[in-house]
């Protein structure tokens, strides 16, 4: 299948892509839905994994545009993001559950709908994503991406969920999702 988000619609400062990217649909091995909450993430950054330059840990995030960066936050929930720009990525943190809800059910423990994907942890528990998919070209499987299907009123504010850089207003959603991670302060 034809992907209409090549490496290229990735090559571009990460709030940009941030915002183009809600509304449009993920889907990891079938299972996902539209994307409602992103935050994006640059090496000026000081909450950015990058801020201090190149580790094995963020290696991807220097690497080619359009491509997974999976890592796990205390201890024990993975996190995706979608690669931009040399050192910059995007947060994938919530998604409206409407593709493959019934084993995003079985991965989660049978939670309801706005509890399946609402926060980075969740969304990758229901996706199935982990250190597995760390790297990966974001235009092949097991990911798809659907261009979103009309536009969306859009809004922003600061990030979550973070100790440095916590005003910057790089934290984007869909206005009046209930699938947020976290209503928009």
């Amino acid at each position: 299948m034809t992907t209409h988000f090549p490496p290229t619609f990735f090559d571009r400062p990460a709030t940009d892509v941030a915002r183009d990217l809600i509304g449009v649909t993920l889907l990891v091995d079938g299972a996902g839905g539209p994307l409602v909450e992103v935050e994006a993430y640059d090496q000026t950054d000081p909450a950015s994994h990058s801020f201090n330059g190149p580790t094995p840990r963020n290696a991807v995030m220097f690497g080619a545009p359009g491509h997974a960066y999976v890592y796990k936050i205390y201890g024990i929930h993975w996190c995706l993001n979608f690669v931009c720009q040399t050192g910059s990525a995007v947060l994938i943190r919530a998604l409206e559950p409407m593709h493959g809800v019934n084993r995003m059910h079985e991965l989660r423990g049978g939670l309801g709908a706005r509890q399946l994907c609402s926060g980075p942890g969740k969304l990758c528990q229901a996706l199935g994503i982990s250190i597995a998919q760390n790297g990966l070209p974001l235009d092949a499987p097991p990911f798809l991406l659907l261009p979103r299907d009309g536009e969306h009123d859009i809004a922003t504010g600061p990030r979550i969920g973070i100790t440095k850089g916590v005003e910057t207003p790089w934290r984007f959603v869909r206005r009046g999702s209930p699938f947020l991670s976290k209503p928009l302060r």
